[in-house]
């Protein structure tokens, strides 16, 4: 049994910290909001009423947070968890922030005697709710064998991607990749369908042929195809909008410091933003389908 602290408990976390305490790790969970810590009670971890309390004597401290400065400050602030952890003490970020911001993160974890990882999550809130996320893992050897056990019961692939920072490259080129092939996808159900060909016989085609990917066979925008699909529930999330808009974000500036070509990157950037714009922010990211039929 690992003592374990958990903050932030949005969609994400509530799931992960869930499934940990289920386990019979002994959870001790924070959220600015004392709904999501009644939640995490009733499955099975013990609430705590700040930073400070949850981290008192944890071996790891996980955290899912919406944004950089947050780590930053959960981790380091005046009354974060470095001011109330135990030398040696883990710290599991799986928050999807910067690559510079998580670079900065462990390095302030090192030299202030903490192991530290970045793991980022790829799955969604049904993965997080199921214990099947993928996990990409940034941090020293002795870091990630730590985190592993307690990785491999929130997902069910835990990879190792290097050095400190690490996880997060993976996690936004993947997203990038995600959002532009969902993009691809919808174009080509679009154009399928106005051309006489229905969004069944075309994924039965396609799924098996070389325009085969994730976004289609596992994720269908088109209704039908998928059942367990956003797109059968009018699209809602699922992965927001918001969120994909986000990631995309980070991978282009990303790009830019390291000098490197992403004009798709940047394309479908352009459209999940004018679709955050426009008051959609909290659809799912499939749901740009209904951009490209003209319905929205």
């Amino acid at each position: 049994m690992t003592k374990v602290a958990f903050i932030g408990l949005g969609n994400m976390g509530s799931g992960m910290c869930a499934n940990l305490a289920r386990t019979g790790h002994e959870v001790k969970a924070f959220d600015l909001n004392a709904e999501a810590v009644r939640k995490a009670e009733e499955s099975g971890a013990n609430g705590a009423g700040s930073v400070a309390d949850a981290v008192e004597g944890a071996e790891v401290v996980v955290s899912m947070l919406p944004a950089g400065k947050h780590v930053l400050s959960v981790y380091f602030g005046d009354d974060g968890a470095a001011a109330h952890s135990a030398p040696g003490t883990l710290f599991l970020d799986c928050s999807t922030i910067s690559v510079e911001e998580s670079r900065e993160a462990a390095a302030q974890a090192k030299a202030a005697g903490f192991l530290m990882v970045d793991a980022p999550v790829s799955g969604g809130t049904a993965a997080a709710d199921a214990g099947t996320l993928t996990f990409m893992v940034g941090g020293p050897k002795e870091a990630f064998e730590k985190a592993k056990p307690l990785l491999e019961i929130m997902g069910k692939n835990v990879f190792h991607a290097g050095d400190a920072g690490n996880g997060q490259v993976a996690k936004i080129a993947n997203n990038m990749l995600l959002g532009i092939s969902m993009i691809g996808t919808c174009e080509a159900f679009n154009l399928a369908e106005k051309l006489g060909l229905d969004a069944q016989t075309f994924f039965d085609i396609s799924s098996t042929a070389s325009g085969q990917c994730w976004s289609m066979t596992s994720y269908c925008p088109a209704p039908g195809p998928v059942p367990t699909a956003p797109s059968n529930r009018d699209y809602k999330p699922g992965f927001a909008v918001a969120m994909m808009l986000k990631d995309l974000k980070l991978a282009l500036g990303a790009a830019e410091a390291a000098d490197a070509e992403t004009p798709l990157g940047k394309h479908a950037r352009d459209i999940y933003a004018r679709l955050d714009e426009d008051g959609h922010a909290g659809l799912d990211f499939s749901g740009v389908m209904k951009r490209i039929r003209g319905d929205i």
